[in-house]
């Protein structure tokens, strides 16, 4: 009897760990994580800077030091290598930073129909190579890295992408992202393999190359900007935006009813940015004191702009995914996007609030270099869903989370397919509630392992050391 006694409650507890350890683990390492770095920065909005001085404050030209002179950016760096130094979002202002961030533009630059028929193509060319049967569970982000592999290959180097091309980029980036999000360490030989083709092709790229920059810092450049961010947060874009569908049946039904329905899409988009930011925290490090009307926050210190905190401040019901708060309101606006009620001067019930007046900053801001692809990005996510949808129902009942550690499970059946998917998803809702147990383990140790080794490290800290203000 007490052996069975035991042996229930062994199962009871082995049977409730999804419920309470992955919290718990994520507890501890957030308290190592501020052992190992310390208590630096302002947090915004925070209780000394609110959310109405949210966009004062980032678009300050003060705010505009990116690495020197925080810890954090050891960490940041280290995740980042090879070549954090030139990567456009470290660089710090100046002459250098000016020049790639023009070669980025002109990169980026295609008219509404040549970025529509580029993503087109790609998507249609990846998505020929799915093979989904009757149905098949996936993982979202893996599928859509593909995709962006081959549309920045093709923006940089003006050809389609090679097999190995694809294969290189797709590893790195999701090396990178994985290690970002602590569910494995970096692995720097094989992103090695990408720096090694870069290199061999950097003379066949039909752009001129920042002169500032070495022949090595150019490849870093490429590799950094357009084969790890650009993909990575666009692979996580699309994920959020087809999770997000997957799991409002409604919001599908209408998107494939009316696939040429520009608006409803884009509300969609908006909403989904909303609520599943791309960026976590953006830090930035003072040049300068910033006088605010209650508070000076002095020069050095290290600004932590929370998207998510920011995105939710002013909504009602800030976690729900509701597109409708985009729509011009008929009458009483019951869900357009209402601003906080704390900022009397901007409260308008009588009328929708547009995007700008809105706690919106899905691509940062203009003044404090906004995202490069802001402009390409919502075209080529338009393409990418309706070629998606044109093609597949999808489902799904796993977590869905802003940092999206799981990589966006979801069952996939061909359009039109009557095939049930009550059987699949209920496996999927327990595979993903384990998964979330080892994951948990995981992040502890890699994470913990990796701080540690960033701090040993130091690479931000020795760069500036070596090379003076540059």
């Amino acid at each position: 009897m007490r052996r069975l006694i035991t042996a229930a409650l062994a199962a009871g507890l082995v049977g409730s760990l999804p419920k309470w350890l992955p919290g718990r683990v994520v507890a501890l390492r957030v308290k190592i994580f501020a052992l190992v770095n310390g208590d630096e920065g302002l947090p915004i909005p925070g209780p000394r800077v609110g959310v109405k001085d949210f966009r004062r404050v980032y678009a300050d030209p003060a705010a505009n030091g990116r690495s020197k002179g925080a810890a954090l950016s050891d960490l940041f760096w280290y995740w980042l290598a090879p070549g954090p130094e030139v990567h456009q979002e470290h660089l710090e202002a100046g002459p250098r930073y000016d020049e790639v961030a023009k070669t980025t533009r002109h990169i980026l630059v295609k008219t509404r129909a040549e970025s529509e028929e580029l993503t087109r193509r790609v998507t249609e060319h990846v998505l020929d190579g799915l093979e989904v049967g009757d149905g098949r569970l996936i993982r979202l982000r893996d599928e859509m890295m593909p995709i962006w592999a081959e549309l920045y290959y093709e923006l940089v180097f003006g050809e389609p992408c090679p097999p190995e091309a694809r294969d290189l980029i797709v590893g790195h980036a999701d090396d990178v992202v994985s290690a970002l999000k602590c569910v494995r360490p970096r692995n720097m030989r094989r992103r090695a393999k990408l720096t090694k083709y870069l290199r061999r092709r950097l003379g066949d790229i039909p752009h001129a190359l920042p002169t500032r920059l070495t022949r090595d810092e150019q490849v870093f450049y490429l590799q950094g900007t357009f084969f790890n961010t650009a993909v990575v947060q666009m692979s996580e874009a699309m994920a959020h935006l087809l999770m997000i569908i997957a799991q409002h049946p409604d919001v599908q039904r209408r998107l494939v009813a009316n696939p040429d329905d520009d608006e409803y899409l884009d509300r969609v988009i908006d909403e989904g940015l909303r609520t599943y930011p791309l960026f976590g925290i953006a830090h930035r490090i003072t040049t300068g004191d910033i006088e605010l009307d209650d508070t000076t926050i002095d020069a050095g210190t290290v600004l932590l702009f929370s998207y998510p905190d920011f995105h939710h401040a002013g909504f009602e019901r800030p976690d729900e995914f509701d597109p409708s708060r985009w729509e011009p309101p008929v009458g009483c606006p019951a869900h357009a996007a209402v601003p906080d009620k704390a900022v009397p001067d901007k409260a308008v019930p009588d009328k929708a609030v547009s995007k700008k007046d809105a706690n919106f900053l899905p691509f940062g801001v203009a003044q404090n270099r906004a995202c490069p692809a802001r402009g390409l990005a919502p075209i080529t996510m338009r393409v990418v869903t309706r070629e998606f949808l044109r093609r597949y129902a999808v489902a799904s009942s796993a977590a869905h989370t802003r940092s999206i550690p799981n990589r966006g499970p979801v069952f996939l059946t061909p359009r039109g397919s009557a095939r049930s998917t009550r059987g699949p998803l209920a496996y999927l809702a327990v595979r993903d509630r384990w998964e979330d147990v080892w994951r948990s383990l995981a992040q502890l140790v890699f994470g913990t392992y990796m701080v540690l080794d960033a701090r040993q490290k130091r690479l931000c800290v020795n760069y500036f050391a070596n090379h003076g203000g540059e």
